[in-house]
C-alpha cells in the first residue's frame, strides 16, 4: 500500500519538477528546506528522500581540494551500485560535484543517516539509455531535464565494498 502511494505521489509529482517556475524556485528554496529537515532529523531525512531514495554526497572540491556535500537522488542500478545523474534543474552548466567527481572519483555517500566510502565511475556512452531508463521507471520523466539543458547530463555509478550495499532497495 505505501509503496504504490509513493508511485502515485510520484507520477503526480514529476511534471511539476519539470515546469519553469519550479526550476527556478527550487534551486534556492531546496537547499534551506534541506539545512532545516537536517536540523530536525540530525540529518537522517533529506527533503527528495522523502519520494525518492536520496543521498547525500560529499566529494573533494575538483579546484579547491576543499569538502563538498551536496543532497542528490539516486536510483539503484540493480547491481548493488546506485546511479546518480547531474541535472542541476536543466541548468547550461554541469553542477559542481560532477567536476568533483571527475577529479577525485573516491568520494563518501550518506545514506539513510549511514556513511559509505563510494567510487564514482562515468556511466559510458552505450550503457546511457539503460541508465536512464532506470531513473525514469523511478522518477517518470526526469531524463526532459537533459533534453531542456541542452547538454549531456553527467551520469555516474556510485559503488562500495560495504555489504550489504546501501544502494538496494525500492525504486
Amino acid at each position: 500500500m505505501a509503496n504504490r502511494l509513493v508511485t502515485t505521489l510520484r507520477r503526480a509529482l514529476a511534471p511539476v519538477t519539470r515546469t519553469k517556475t519550479f526550476r527556478r524556485i527550487a534551486p534556492r528554496a531546496l537547499p534551506v528546506a534541506e539545512r532545516a529537515l537536517k536540523r530536525v532529523t540530525g540529518g537522517r531525512l533529506i527533503v527528495s528522500g522523502i519520494l525518492v531514495p536520496s543521498l547525500v554526497l560529499q566529494t573533494t572540491g575538483a579546484k579547491s581540494g576543499q569538502p563538498r556535500e551536496t543532497q542528490l537522488m539516486y536510483t539503484p542500478d540493480g547491481h548493488g551500485g546506485g546511479i546518480v545523474a547531474g541535472t542541476s534543474f536543466a541548468r547550461e552548466r554541469h553542477p559542481a560535484w560532477t567536476a568533483n567527481l571527475r577529479a577525485h572519483p573516491d568520494a563518501e555517500a550518506v545514506v539513510r543517516g549511514r556513511r559509505y566510502r563510494v567510487h564514482a565511475e562515468p556511466i559510458p556512452d552505450g550503457e546511457r539509455d539503460a541508465a536512464w531508463a532506470l531513473i525514469e521507471a523511478q522518477w517518470p520523466g526526469y531524463r526532459q531535464y537533459e533534453r531542456d539543458s541542452g547538454r549531456t547530463v553527467r551520469l555516474f555509478r556510485l559503488t562500495t565494498d560495504a555489504t550489504p550495499s546501501p544502494f538496494t532497495g525500492r525504486l
